[in-house]
């Protein structure tokens, strides 16, 4: 399935945000700062972010301010990509096509590349030109999604430690809701809070937002068994041969299939008060469950 059509606009404005927030090469220490660069404009498709503008126009018409906590995700999820091709967890040599950080830069910057854009997405967010209140809920609901409580940080450390191991299903659900759902979800939840959304409607986009990341990352572990590592841009049949709990190592290919497409369905449902104003939503939504990389 291709992009929707939208998306293209999107990424070309979150590409020029982002070109702005980082330091330039030439700012020193320049070494961090080109990694930095090299691993941000490495070629990602900019879902999150996107997801996160694309939220806020269902509140408002103007969502520049959104730029910043878009970008402040995206930056996250770089310095995560970073620390997950590490040798120590992933030892992953290929990321978007590219050599990882570390290959191309050392473990040692590439380290400290992830820890600089951790830091700098917070430094955006405090920046964020919307009122304090809102500022805060965002940094709140961004720090939780990143961290070690049904987080990022937390799914992955039972990821690492599910290695080799039989996991029932809700330990299977705990890892994919952790370490890929709550950053998505935080991406809508921020994009919903910075356009001065209602607490009811954050609650059912934070649903919105769990589901078809849950989603997103069962069809992760589909097309790492499925397609080439020309295909995904990274090493394909890592999951099988690192013995990582994975949906199709749980339940086979077909029932993984099915698994994603009710949990699409689900999240998709959740849009339903917001009709055509959550169209672009619903596209994203389809795509990331269509998607073949």
């Amino acid at each position: 399935m291709k992009l929707p059509p939208f998306f293209e606009e999107d990424r070309l404005a979150v590409d020029a945000a982002l070109e702005r927030l980082l330091p330039a090469e030439t700012a020193q220490p320049s070494s961090i700062h080109t990694a930095m660069r090299y691993s941000v404009f490495a070629g990602g498709k900019r879902i999150r972010p996107i997801l996160c503008l694309e939220t806020s126009r269902i509140f408002a018409s103007v969502v520049l301010p959104t730029l910043h906590p878009a970008c402040a995700i995206e930056l996250i999820h770089t310095y995560s990509l970073i620390h997950d091709d590490l040798p120590a967890l992933d030892n992953d040599d290929l990321r978007r096509g590219k050599p990882t950080c570390h290959k191309k830069f050392g473990e040692a910057i590439a380290i400290l590349a992830g820890d600089a854009l951790l830091t700098l997405a917070f430094e955006t967010i405090g920046a964020t030109p919307a009122a304090a209140e809102r500022r805060a809920a965002i940094l709140s609901e961004v720090a939780a999604a990143a961290g070690t409580i049904n987080g990022m940080v937390g799914g992955q450390v039972a990821d690492l430690e599910a290695q080799g191991k039989r996991v029932d299903e809700q330990m299977l659900e705990y890892i994919h809701r952790s370490k890929t759902a709550a950053l998505i979800s935080a991406s809508i939840t921020a994009g919903a809070l910075c356009a001065g959304a209602s607490s009811e409607d954050v609650a059912r986009l934070r649903r919105f937002g769990g589901t078809i990341g849950w989603a997103f990352q069962v069809i992760d572990d589909i097309l790492d068994v499925e397609e080439s590592s020309t295909a995904l841009g990274k090493t394909a049949g890592k999951d099988l041969a690192q013995q990582k709990a994975t949906y199709p190592a749980v339940y086979g290919l077909e029932r993984s299939h099915q698994i994603a497409n009710r949990l699409a369905t689900e999240a998709i449902a959740e849009l339903a008060p917001y009709a055509d104003r959550a169209a672009r939503l619903r596209e994203i939504a389809e795509f990331l469950v269509l998607r073949r990389a």
